[in-house]
């Protein structure tokens, strides 16, 4: 047996009792948001440790037998034990969509270059929890499965449990799950049986669709799949009705060829084996008959069944019916609904004859199907405040042409429900993994993502600033989080930004592997020059600090920082540190302070291959060093570069924090003399929640908002070089709190512990209770009842003056001594 569990763990599997070779039975705990297909490869693993590849598989037991038995019905097929062979293919993510349904045509996407068959493809892996809960049917919290593990001497063997596979035992009438040619699974029925194909069937579509696809494996078409277990790749959402579900209802005058659906809502569940009530409408799409009838019908039953008569095609000829209101419906069904035996309930008998019309149909008929499966999602427009419903059902790719930069593309944006609100999968455009693990954690960032979304933006756009882009990096990466936010995309291709951020960097105009944390660098001053609110830069020149208090020291030079830089990206993302240089030849020293967005932090040496705590990293970065060749200091007294000692304090840190794990160095080599690249793979420990920075802050902290942050991002690599391999991240969502693994185009659940390995790159944590901005530099200004927009200068002699913008004449201002004074002594 296999149970699922949320365990506090990296994806493990705990041996709950010993499975030695002699005992036939085991009991096996499996975390809930790991693989499920590493998980049942670790089972093997524990079960037979030396059996040869393809000399073992699994099934797993569907439990139809036992629960649709309670419910007096049949089972999916006509032979059978129960259990199901499991597609360890599709549970690996090989049978990926390459197609898709529009309308009447099928469409192939070229993924070919996007998505090249490598180490670096996107797999549509599916958790342990989610495999289990498939086999549902009645239970809907179901989280433990019986597997059977079947064993072969060698691969030239047959196995002992080969007539029970499906693909041999297949009848007509049985209900199964097949492949269409656009790659999608359906519920479906099978209408004919040959030796190499079947005839399919699918529920809830006209029989137009119908269809032939292989019988087994390796037969007939390639691209198709053969008919697999019922529910194993579609959602038993039947089972799980519930008052409030939205569906997708056939209209009640529709045609059996050429039905028109209309959205619609639940409003009663009739029980499993209640009283029927009247079906109102036209015909119904499918009927079963002869030998379809009697397969799918209780042998009971098949005595007093006439062959020639036709019946309604119900799923496993289950008859529970459901209520639903139609908004759009015009047929009044309503005024003629009866029935003799008792209602539901009493909304039944009060209905109306005005829309929206309120009519019976059958459950696991064909006139009813779950969401989003003919009709398109449903935009919404309020994309900052949007919810979200989960919908195993992804709709189909939808192809869009754009001719953006000029250049003529495909965009392959998925249309669909996210796995939660802006868990959106971006698309790899060729090498372009790195900004996609940048852009997951930037889009975390929530003041930075409302300020966007709420149009705040606007009113900062700088379209003037020659370091910037024009504000097209803005309004690019704008109409990007709109996307992301929106409700309508499961997945996104960010042409538009990669290919702005190409026009105005051209190292990123290629489609090579970029490193994600310069990527990061370039983006973020980007946003903040084309949101800068400074329209004019003066001249200004560094705080020199040797002989004025810190304090002092550090608010003149953050106002001299306000004069050129002032956006979001200032307010929320920057900090400042202390940096104290000493000439070791003369002893000249050098005091300033200076503005940084990201900390790079050294990695500390290893030591018995324990993780590296990142409290150590902070310790070396904020220890004493000394200069090397390539980073020295020019000495005004020597007049010369020196290899200086240098001490840097933090003094403020942003509301948003990010490190920079230095896991890549460059070394000469001795024998020829070039560079040699190589990567740090040792283990960082650091905390998900709780990182308290005040032992590590000269500056002064504020009680109302701590420097104690919590970690939402982390962008991670694998491979040997910056340059190459794959970037993926782990984020926490901004709005359900919980933890997301993104990879490319693929999301899915996990959990913040997961991120912690040798991978990590960049870290992004948010400050975890209230807010600072400039990190707390304008309360310290406030103290003093200082201007933070007043404009400093110098005069010939180097004396600093502050005036105010909005007052014509001066007048004396504050100093931080406690004195009144328009001008403030000698540097």
């Amino acid at each position: 047996k296999i149970q699922t569990k949320k365990l506090h763990q990296e994806q493990q599997l705990v041996v709950q009792s010993p499975l030695a070779t002699f005992s036939p039975h085991g009991f096996i705990l499996v975390s809930g948001t790991s693989s499920a297909y590493h998980a049942l490869q670790a089972v093997l693993g524990a079960v037979v440790p030396n059996a040869p590849d393809g000399c073992a598989r699994i099934w797993s037991n569907n439990g139809a037998s036992k629960t649709l038995r309670q419910c007096k019905t049949v089972g999916a097929t006509t032979k059978g034990d129960g259990f199901e062979l499991v597609d360890m293919d599709h549970l690996q993510g090989k049978d990926k969509i390459k197609k898709m349904k529009n309308g009447k045509k099928s469409v192939t996407v070229d993924d070919k270059k996007d998505q090249k068959e490598s180490s670096d493809q996107v797999k549509t892996l599916i958790t342990a929890e989610e495999w289990v809960q498939r086999h549902s049917r009645t239970i809907s919290d179901l989280n433990q499965i019986e597997i059977l593990v079947e064993v072969r001497n060698g691969e030239t063997e047959k196995w002992a449990r080969e007539e029970m596979e499906l693909g041999n035992r297949i009848k007509v009438g049985d209900f199964v799950d097949a492949q269409d040619s656009t790659g999608k699974w359906y519920e479906a029925v099978i209408r004919a049986v040959d030796d190499d194909a079947v005839k399919v069937h699918y529920i809830g579509w006209s029989s137009r669709w119908d269809s032939a696809v292989p019988r087994k494996r390796g037969e007939g078409k390639k691209n198709l799949q053969p008919p697999a277990p019922l529910w194993s790749h579609t959602s038993p959402w039947r089972n799980r009705i519930a008052v409030g579900d939205k569906v997708e209802v056939r209209e009640a005058s529709s045609l059996v060829q050429r039905p028109k659906w209309f959205r619609a809502t639940v409003k009663a569940v009739a029980k499993e084996d209640g009283d029927l009530m009247e079906i109102v409408g036209g015909a119904e799409l499918e009927a079963l008959e002869d030998d379809e009838q009697k397969n799918s019908l209780p042998d009971k039953e098949h005595s007093r069944t006439n062959t020639k008569m036709k019946r309604p095609l119900l799923l496993l000829n289950r008859t529970r019916q459901v209520l639903v209101e139609v908004p759009q419906e015009t047929f009044n069904s309503s005024s003629s609904l009866s029935s003799p035996s008792k209602p539901l309930t009493d909304s039944s008998s009060n209905l109306t004859t005005n829309p929206p019309f309120l009519r019976w149909v059958n459950l696991y008929g064909e006139e009813i199907c779950g969401p989003n499966t003919h009709l398109e999602p449903e935009a919404n427009s309020k994309p900052a405040t949007i919810t979200y419903a989960y919908d195993p059902n992804r709709k189909p790719v939808e192809v869009m042409k754009s001719n953006m930069h000029g250049a003529g593309f495909f965009r392959e944006s998925i249309r669909g429900v996210p796995p939660a609100p802006g868990s959106v999968g971006l698309h790899n455009l060729g090498n372009s993994c790195f900004l996609n693990s940048v852009l997951q954690c930037l889009n975390h960032i929530e003041p930075l993502a409302q300020y966007f979304l709420k149009g705040n933006y606007k009113g900062d756009l700088n379209k003037n600033n020659p370091l910037g882009s024009g504000g097209n990096v803005a309004l690019a990466y704008s109409a990007l989080l709109t996307d992301i936010w929106g409700g309508e995309y499961s997945a996104l291709a960010p042409r538009q930004l990669k290919q702005t951020v190409a026009n105005f960097a051209p190292q990123f105009n290629n489609s090579y592997q970029h490193d994600s944390q310069e990527f990061c660098s370039f983006l973020m001053d980007g946003l903040h020059e084309d949101l800068n609110r400074v329209k004019d830069k003066p001249y200004v020149e560094d705080v020199e600090a040797i002989g004025m208090a810190d304090e002092k020291a550090a608010i003149e030079s953050w106002r001299k920082h306000l004069l050129r830089h002032d956006s979001i990206i200032v307010d929320t993302c920057q900090g400042m540190h202390r940096s104290h240089l000493k000439c070791p030849k003369c002893g000249k020293e050098s005091v300033k302070y200076d503005v940084y967005s990201t900390i790079s932090l050294p990695l500390a040496e290893k030591k018995n291959d324990a993780n590296i705590p990142l409290s150590e990293c902070l310790n070396k970065f904020l220890s004493h060093e000394e200069l090397d060749e390539d980073n020295t200091w020019y000495c005004s007294n020597c007049k010369e570069n020196v290899r200086a000692s240098k001490v840097i304090s933090l003094w403020t840190t942003p509301d948003i924090l990010i490190f920079h794990l230095k896991r890549f160095t460059f070394d000469t080599c001795k024998r020829r003399g070039g560079l040699v690249r190589s990567k740090v793979d040792d283990t960082v420990d650091f905390p998900i929640d709780g990182l308290d920075m005040s032992p590590y802050i000269l500056g002064p902290t504020d009680d109302g908002a701590p420097p104690i942050y919590k970690l939402f991002g982390v962008s991670e690599h694998s491979g040997s070089t910056a340059n190459s391999g794959h970037y993926t991240a782990t984020v926490r969502n901004s709005k359900d709190g919980k933890w997301y693994h993104c990879n490319d185009s693929h999301v899915g659940s996990t959990f913040g512990e997961a991120s912690i390995t040798k991978g990590a790159y960049l870290l992004f944590y948010q400050r975890s209770k209230g807010q600072l901005k400039w990190g707390g530099m304008e309360k310290a200004m406030t103290k003093y009842k200082l201007d933070p927009k007043g404009a400093i200068a110098q005069d010939v002699d180097g004396f600093i003056e502050v005036k105010s913008k909005k007052k014509k004449t001066k007048k004396p201002v504050a100093s931080l001594n406690g004195s009144v004074s328009g001008r403030r002594g000698k540097r």
